[in-house]
């Protein structure tokens, strides 16, 4: 791995052409960035004139319109491509689809946000084309002048280092910026991991690198982060969670899925809640105060699945009352044994969190494999 300025000679000498045909495709991935549209494809246009690129805005069917912009522009420029998902939301996922819709040998990502800068795809491409490289890193921790993540602000970017240094002790590559969404990367290489890539979260090049079968040669390039121009930003919390998950994933090479793990964060949360309403309630009789905690429970998770775990299928509106009925219908299955199994232990003798905890631990399973499929 290597990191170093990038070439500020214009005199220097061009990537020579991979092929006759198209050299590169940029895959942006959006959600409500309507606003930035133009913008975005004249820069690029600027940073790679006289290359053979084109530009596929992956959409994931944004009310403000984003991908209809888009469509606008690719009416007159058959360089600029839409993909406009409906059903399937996700940054990861996107970033993979567009990949995978490419048929360029060289694959850059970036965010539609304006806070990557464009003007690094040329020494992207340059690294990759005549030095070898399989991947171009945009890292905001590099060194050289400006190269930060100041427009984060100092929350955020506390966090991004803190996520930074995490990441680094899973990878067998040494990146300085292993959470960066600002990358270039040969087709061929994510093409070869795609069936072990996870759709969901927002850290897929640390899940390209992490899933790889041999070292890879990689070249990372300081740049500015610059602060956003228009629109908001899509990270939240549950994005922490999902992070934890991956890195847990790649761990334990992929036998623990990120889903199912953050399922099972979410299902430890229910415990504790149905352990409070379980311990307030005894004065209800055991048997009530189970059944009342149980549906306390399922209501948890249901709600903090539904914003995390399942955060790229999140259900709204009337599908959110619609998803929470089958919710309790299923759940409606093991809690029969769950309540009977709970009172026959706590008849036996243990204390009563133990027999709390049998309950639950019985319906667990249950829930997981119906509601993954039935709910979202």
């Amino acid at each position: 791995m290597g990191c170093r300025l990038p070439d500020s000679d214009p005199t220097a000498p061009a990537a020579s052409p991979a092929s006759a045909g198209l050299e590169l495709t940029v895959v942006v991935p959006t959600f409500n960035e309507r606003a930035n549209v133009r913008k975005l494809i004249s820069l690029v246009e600027a940073a790679l004139a006289g290359r053979r690129w084109q530009v596929i805005f992956v959409d994931d069917n944004s009310p403000d319109g984003t991908a209809a912009e888009v469509k606008a522009v690719a009416a007159v420029d058959p360089r600029v491509l839409c993909l406009h998902r409906v059903g399937r939301r996700g940054l990861a996922g996107a970033v993979i689809e567009g990949i995978m819709a490419s048929a360029a040998p060289f694959v850059a990502v970036m965010d539609g946000d304006l806070q990557h800068d464009e003007r690094l795809l040329p020494d992207m491409l340059r690294a990759l084309d005549q030095e070898g490289a399989d991947l171009a890193v945009g890292s905001r921790y590099c060194g050289g002048p400006g190269a930060d993540a100041s427009a984060l602000g100092a929350r955020r970017e506390a966090g991004s280092r803190l996520a930074n240094w995490l990441g680094r002790q899973v990878l067998k590559a040494d990146l300085t910026d292993p959470m960066s969404g600002f990358f270039m990367v040969r087709r061929s290489v994510v093409e070869a991991v795609a069936p072990r890539l996870s759709t969901s979260g927002f850290k897929v090049l640390f899940d390209i690198v992490a899933s790889q079968d041999r070292p890879l040669k990689i070249i990372e390039l300081p740049y500015t982060f610059r602060a956003r121009e228009a629109g908001d930003s899509k990270l939240d919390n549950g994005v922490v969670v999902q992070y934890l998950g991956l890195l847990v994933a790649k761990l334990s090479r992929d036998v623990i899925s990120p889903r199912f793990l953050m399922f099972a964060m979410v299902g430890a949360s229910g415990v504790v809640v149905h352990l409070a309403i379980l311990r307030s309630l005894l004065h209800l009789g055991f048997s009530w105060a189970q059944t009342l905690a149980a549906l306390g429970a399922m209501t948890s998770n249901y709600l903090i699945n539904n914003a995390v775990t399942y955060r790229d299928r999140r259900l709204k509106g009337l599908k959110l009352v619609g998803g929470y009925i089958k919710f309790c219908v299923l759940c409606s299955v093991p809690l029969a044994a769950n309540v009977a199994v709970a009172t026959v232990v706590y008849e036996r003798g243990p204390a009563w969190w133990v027999a709390g905890l049998a309950g639950a631990v019985v319906a667990a399973a249950w829930n997981y494999v119906t509601t993954s499929k039935a709910v979202w």
